[in-house]
């Protein structure tokens, strides 16, 4: 076995290979960026050795820099994890060349399938079932529009060299074809230097199911089951689970029997993924193969009772699978989502900053944990803002269910938003519970997830507002020499009659305003037409439970000084942030005449010129930021005064990118 390997990655997964590394006996040796000095990589690693600035292209994505570190510090394998090299033919045969192994597939293996187009006419001389398309070498414009006529509609675009639902577009008619192509060859040659494309029939409502396959160099290739990964917005899958609930036991055989053709068809070594796209009838045509270890293996690992990772770095050091494909068996049922720093109120908005609080459940033989950061490290603009992995496990899907939502309840993250409380909603939802969601229900209904601009109930904002009475109760002393004072109790005592105290919470930019009366657990609280009794009220760690108009209740809840997190008797997570009683903060009436930058990134289309007339909603820019386009647009009505950027800028934060004429 090797004694030193490197791991050509960041994050998660440079922290996930680096636990079997050790567990393994093998030294770990990281690499990083400059923004990455003090990530949670470089601690846990043996030993760690810079590569360059903050930009994948100046470190991650430098194969020079990689092989240099490889090179010092002995390392005689890389694992490149998954994005970045993983899937780079350059990188994988520059290995070869250095004499470092490569854990992953040979490079003509990665080669066979980075081309979308060339993997599929792949499958088709192995009669592994495709859907109705286009894949050929022309790509003149023109050309593509007659396949797509020819192909019909709805059709979908597909970057041929892409990943990751990155730059695909789904098309309904001839006259959206034009201009949906120009966005997907833009994104394309962005993101992967390549803006060749496919066309293929767009299946309605189609069902995303994976499966885990793995080869060695003894001619053996198995595959580990099936993942439903059918939960996506914009093609990124938001939920991942095994077993499918969707798949009949022959559907599962001769998907499984698929995947091992297409991995013999490319002479597949180590962990790879073959993706297929289900129709309602259970109907299944390939996708694409991932050649690297997916996201989503842990729900794998967890039913199957093995390390992907080990297998990879056996595989790797010449030795054979340890499993038979009659030796594999899969018990219970496992969940994956992934927590990210992002605001679902703002179109998943990516966001970036300290991780001031981040809580997080307890592991157990139930819940894992895949983690990159921990508090008090800071989410970079750079990458992908992924602030975890939470994935659980149990006897069958409904009990599976209710440990995410248990996990997902403990889950609190400060600083950045997240989107915890989408999840929990997803987690819920009927279409999940049921297991009916295909892969563009999301999309389609995405404000049953996103709580926009309601607000919580009259019983909610009571609940709030005894848990912030009971703690200034307990933690505000206004004497503490004198603690018979009556000055240092925090129950709005006065001279000659019983005080009132006003507790205020904002939640976006509505306010709530509740008046109190009472203290120590016993309170009579006013919110507009409503009132309510509150009688016995207890605080623990994480819940309150008292009687509400004599109706006993717990709440999961936590609060401090600046806020209160509750959940509902519905399961829906409420933040509401303190706010001082008296003071009100008014909105700034001139921001309807810019637009400023929601976070550094680089312009890659002005649509709009100083003197233009637009509508209010009009696309004036469009910019990339944190592995994503970031549409900007006009808001409000009006002439436009100035426009302070130019395609290929990059911007800071808050620079004003376009004014309004007053």
């Amino acid at each position: 076995m090797f004694e030193r390997v490197l791991i050509a990655n960041r994050g998660e997964i440079a922290c996930r290979v680096i636990r079997t590394c050790r567990r393994l006996g093998i030294r770990s040796i990281a690499v990083y960026s400059e923004a990455d000095r003090d990530a949670r990589h470089v601690r846990l690693a043996d030993e760690a050795w810079p590569i360059g600035g903050p930009r994948p292209a100046d470190s991650y994505l430098r194969i020079d820099a990689i092989l240099d570190a490889a090179k010092k510090s002995g390392a005689q394998a890389i694992h490149p994890g998954y994005g970045f090299l993983s899937e780079n033919t350059a990188f994988s045969r520059a290995c070869q060349e250095a004499g470092i192994v490569f854990i992953g597939p040979d490079p003509e293996s990665i080669e066979a399938m980075g081309s979308k187009a060339a993997a599929k006419q792949l499958m088709a001389r192995h009669d592994v079932p495709l859907v109705p398309g286009y894949d050929g070498d022309n790509q003149d414009n023109a050309f593509l529009a007659e396949q797509a006529h020819k192909i019909g509609y709805p059709l979908i675009i597909k970057p041929s060299a892409g990943g990751g639902g990155k730059g695909m577009q789904i098309v309904r008619s001839d006259a959206e074809f034009p201009e949906a192509l120009a966005t997907a060859q833009r994104v394309a040659q962005a993101a992967f230097g390549d803006a060749s494309m496919l066309l293929e029939r767009y299946i309605e409502q189609p069902r995303h199911i994976e499966f885990q396959v793995f080869g060695d160099r003894h001619g053996h290739v198995i595959h580990l089951g099936e993942r439903e990964c059918s939960a996506q917005r914009r093609y990124q899958k938001v939920l991942e689970e095994t077993p499918s609930p969707f798949l009949t036991n022959e559907t599962r055989a001769a998907m499984g029997a698929a995947a091992v053709a297409a991995a013999r068809a490319v002479n597949y070594v180590g962990a790879g993924t073959v993706e297929f796209i289900v129709g309602p009838a259970g109907d299944f045509h390939f996708m694409e193969m991932n050649t690297r270890l997916q996201v989503e293996h842990p729900v794998t690992e967890l039913t199957h009772g093995v390390d992907l990772v080990e297998w990879q770095l056996h595989v790797a050091d010449g030795k054979a699978l340890p499993l038979a494909q009659e030796q594999v068996t899969s018990h219970g049922h496992a969940i994956e989502v992934r927590l990210y720093a992002e605001d679902p109120e703002q179109n998943f908005l990516p966001g970036s900053g300290k991780l001031q609080t981040l809580r997080l459940p307890a592991t157990s033989r139930h819940v894992r944990l895949d983690g990159g950061v921990v508090q008090g490290d800071t989410v970079t603009i750079f990458y992908d803002p992924m602030i975890a992995k939470l994935i659980v496990w149990d006897e069958d899907r409904p009990q599976a269910l209710e440990r995410l939502r248990e996990a997902l309840a403990e889950c609190e993250i400060e600083g950045p938003k997240s989107n915890i409380a989408f999840l929990e909603r997803l987690a819920r939802h009927p279409t999940v519970v049921e297991a009916r969601i295909d892969t563009g229900y999301l999309d389609r209904h995405l404000d049953e997830f996103v709580t926009g601009h309601s607000e919580p109930d009259a019983r909610t904002l009571f609940a709030a507002a005894t848990a912030a009475l009971l703690h200034d109760e307990t933690h505000v002393t206004a004497n503490p020499a004198d603690p018979h004072s009556p000055w240092a109790r925090a129950d709005a005592w006065r001279v000659g009659h019983a005080g009132k105290r006003v507790v205020a919470f904002t939640r976006g930019e509505a306010r709530f305003e509740i008046e109190a009366h009472g203290h120590a657990g016993d309170y009579r609280l006013h919110h507009g037409d409503s009132v309510c009794e509150v009688h016995g009220a207890r605080l623990g760690d994480a819940a309150l439970s008292a009687r509400f108009d004599d109706e006993a209740e717990r709440f999961d809840l936590r609060t401090n000084a600046h806020r209160v997190l509750l959940h509902d008797a519905t399961g829906r997570r409420w933040r509401l942030d303190r706010a001082a009683a008296y003071a009100w903060a008014s909105k700034d009436a001139a921001g309807g005449n810019q637009i400023i930058a929601p976070m550094p990134g680089r312009i890659v289309l002005v649509k709009a010129r100083s003197g233009d007339s637009v509508e209010e909603g009009q696309e004036l820019l469009v910019m990339e930021a944190m592995k994503m386009e970031l549409a900007l647009k006009a808001p409000r009505a009006g002439t436009i005064e100035s426009v302070s950027a130019a395609q290929g800028d990059f911007v800071e934060a808050d620079a004003i990118l376009v004014r309004f004429a007053s």
